[in-house]
């Protein structure tokens, strides 16, 4: 049964308040351990405004799941993790695309020219760029996400909203963990710590090892079964701490990925699969992979190191200092069989590579009657996407162009029909000629940024905050491709300019003011209402790209801005804690990435006016110290408007934003001995219609899904030894992760399949 609105508002009427850890912080002030800083159940100190304050004080909505909270519910990535986050949505098509979505506003551009929506942080530090985003979540202190425009907080990328994951820190004493599990499609998983130090010098030293076969077979020779994953994450962290009034924390993270190739599959161009997606497929590749692609078979090669310098140091009453240091360097190539067949089509790579660094120094003051925050920032990233595209010249003509009527393209029984074209076209004079391209876009970004915020307390029950961000950016792209003209056809086979290598580039640079307003009122001294009103912006697009003439085409995508206005209620009382909040977001040059018909390639557009309107609740009862129940909703109504202006986007559903989504389950943690408890966690998750692209067509759509996930053991030894069963998808739900794609573009969109039913067994053990 939906959760309806009703029933949490009659809940946070009662006294209710944010569920869990509602923070919005980083840097260091966000490195206390909740736990350690938590007055009750309902009661808990964050760092949301940098100074210490309960959740209920806070006037931003926000959601945080911490690292235990993560383990009850059987969480492995941030896609999973979404499910239980109102307004939140990661589509993880693999770790070299991840999408994030918040309140309906996709970020997911892998081009190095485009900037991000959602700012994607890590212990303080923008790691927003797509290809180098995701990493894996484990050893997390937290996993925070906060709503709506954060310019204040979070810098320029968090036109809607931002993500933060805050990894543990190391602390004093000796500890350890280890866990190991096993699971069908021959999954592995070790993930662990080890932690040792004293009051002043601590390290601490974490990693997880995924390994799993593929759940989409593979029927092509040479190539592996789709969906296969290894992925490793290390992590070294080390802090010193010489006075209680200086923290300084290094760290370095290494995350690796060695999986195989994404299921693109084609319901058009023949298959074994029934209804063309869920079963057995036949991706063939390139016979040229290894020289052209850069790989003999599909998949993922990707390498991230990360280094992260954050100080604290309280230097007078009332007076923080932090800075927040860090540089990431990611190295990235997939390669994927963009026609979903087998077909030597559309074979492409992608070899994305780059780096970014950041510097923030941020000043604090608080007392009875003002808080206070003020500081600079630099940002700085260079990366480039360069992608290679191999195929048979016969083959691809007559797959796109139908050149011998009758021939056809791929049979229902992956015989490949078109692979004769060449014979024919030719006399016989010619079996197959192979054809290569490729084109790159490069971008190298910086800015510079001074923000503050102070918030007055006229009253003991009144806080009005301001803020205001002021930032000036410098955005340089480049172009270049080499696409030689076809034996056959006498004319590039990709719609693309051929600039011979050569590249071009262009520069452009931009300020903006990006203000918030915040106004909290207290009722009582556990029940608040909080409004807001900031502004949002994401960058303008300096977009070198393809075009029709001897040179790339200059296109310059003005900025996506938006106004955020947000009201809600959020309190505690007895057993209950929730918020509800509503908001309304008006935008202008609203930009959308469409893959272009005549050419296979992602741009940038301006879709015009867009607007969004929705209610996020969320409510948690804790019936007794072992036994909670949850529940979460998110409603958006919004999408491109629909006036004229708006032309083909007019009228239509942002892209993977579903208009309802909810959550429910129970948390049992129950003792049976002194040393021994048992445990279990039930939960379900639904998310209604969604589309993969815009303008909206349902073939590129997804009904709604509701998934049924389980996590139960056993711990004895006063937690020091725990025996968990998961299962992920319980009832095998069979839905769709994405759609359209590269192959969409040359009228053959594919689609990927979601996991299918998961489950295993894991052990653990802690010292």
């Amino acid at each position: 049964m939906a959760l309806k609105p009703s029933a949490l508002f009659a809940g946070l009427m009662a006294g209710s308040c944010l569920t869990g850890i509602h923070t919005a912080a980083f840097a260091a002030e966000a490195d206390t351990p909740a736990d350690a800083i938590q007055l009750d159940a309902n009661s808990i100190v964050v760092t949301a405004q940098k100074v210490k304050q309960r959740a209920v004080d806070v006037p931003i909505t926000m959601s945080v799941e911490s690292q235990e909270r993560i383990r009850q519910l059987g969480v492995t990535n941030l896609g999973d993790l979404s499910n239980y986050v109102p307004g939140l949505n990661v589509q993880v098509q693999s770790a070299n695309n991840p999408g994030f979505v918040i309140r309906g506003i996709t970020s997911d551009s892998g081009s190095a020219q485009q900037s991000p929506r959602v700012t994607v942080y890590y212990n303080g530090v923008d790691i927003s760029r797509s290809r180098g985003a995701y990493q894996g979540i484990y050893d997390m202190e937290r996993i925070e996400v906060v709503k709506g425009p954060q310019a204040t907080l979070f810098g320029t990328a968090a036109t809607i909203g931002a993500i933060s994951l805050i990894s543990a820190k190391p602390e004093p004493g000796v500890s350890a963990e280890l866990t190991g599990g096993y699971g069908n499609y021959n999954t592995y998983k070790v993930e662990g710590h080890v932690n040792a130090g004293n009051d002043v010098l601590a390290a601490r030293i974490a990693g997880q090892w995924l390994k799993r076969d593929g759940y989409v077979k593979n029927l092509a020779p040479n190539q592996d079964d789709l969906y296969a994953q290894d992925q490793l994450g290390l992590r070294g962290s080390l802090r010193y701490t010489p006075t209680s009034d200086f923290t300084a924390d290094l760290i370095f993270t290494y995350d690796r990925e060695r999986n195989s190739g994404t299921p693109f599959l084609s319901k058009a161009l023949g298959s074994t699969a029934a209804d063309g997606v869920y079963g057995a497929a036949y991706l063939g590749g390139s016979p040229y992979s290894a020289s052209v692609l850069g790989a003999s078979k599909l998949g993922l090669t990707r390498d991230v190191y990360d280094v992260n310098f954050t100080a604290s140091w309280d230097f007078a009453d009332g007076w923080n200092f932090t800075t927040v240091n860090g540089y990431r360097d990611f190295d990235a190539r997939e390669v994927f069989d963009a026609d979903g067949s087998a077909a030597w089509y559309l074979e492409f790579a992608e070899h994305a590579k780059g780096w970014e660094a950041s510097h923030e120094g941020r000043f604090t003051y608080s007392d009875d009657k003002w808080r206070a925050s003020f500081g600079w920032n630099y940002f700085i990233e260079d990366s480039y996407q360069n992608v290679p595209f191999s195929t048979e010249e016969g083959t691809y003509l007559q797959c796109t162009l139908n050149i011998i009527p009758g021939l056809g393209c791929v049979a229902a029984d992956n015989t490949v029909t078109a692979a004769s074209t060449t014979y024919l076209a030719t006399g016989g004079l010619a079996t197959a000629i192979p054809y290569s391209s490729w084109f790159e876009n490069k971008g190298r970004n910086q800015s510079w940024s001074m923000f503050g915020d102070t918030t007055w307390k006229p009253t003991s029950s009144l806080e009005l905050t301001a803020g205001v961000r002021v930032l000036i950016e410098k955005r340089r792209s480049g172009y270049g491709a080499y696409q030689p003209n076809s034996v056959l056809a006498g004319v590039a086979l990709l719609p693309l300019v051929n600039t011979g290598g050569t590249f071009f580039y262009a520069e452009r640079s931009y300020a903006a003011v990006l203000p918030r307003l915040n106004v909290l009122y207290h009722l009582t001294p556990n029940l608040n209402l909080y409004a807001t009103v900031s502004e949002g912006r994401r960058s303008p697009v300096v977009q070198l790209s393809a075009a029709a003439g001897p040179v790339a085409s200059l296109d310059l995508i003005p900025a996506e801005k938006v106004w955020n206005y947000e009201a809600g209620i959020k309190g505690a009382v007895g057993i209950f804690s929730g918020s509800l909040g509503v908001y309304y977001d008006d935008y202008s040059n609203f930009q959308v990435t469409v893959v272009d018909a005549s050419t296979g390639v992602s741009k940038t557009e301006s879709a015009g006016s867009a607007a969004n309107f929705g209610v996020e609740g969320e409510l948690e009862a804790r019936f007794t110290d072992w036994l909670r129940a949850f529940g979460n909703f998110g409603f958006i109504s919004g999408g491109v408007d629909d006036t004229a202006s708006n032309g083909v986007y007019a009228g239509n559903q942002f892209r993977l934003q579903p208009k309802w989504q909810w959550a429910a389950g129970f948390m049992l943690n129950a003792p049976v001995t002194e040393t021994t408890r048992v445990f279990l966690t039930p939960s379900v998750t639904y998310r209604s219609k969604i589309y993969f692209e815009l303008p909206n067509k349902e073939a590129i759509s997804q009904d709604p899904v509701t998934l049924v996930n389980l996590r139960g053991g056993v711990s004895f030894a006063n937690d020091r030894f725990e025996v968990a069963g998961y299962a992920r998808n319980l009832t095998d739900k069979r839905y769709l992760l994405d759609a359209g794609n590269t192959g969409g573009g040359f009228g053959y969109p594919t689609f990927i399949p979601a996991e299918p039913r998961t489950y295993g067994i894991e052990l653990t053990a802690r010292y």
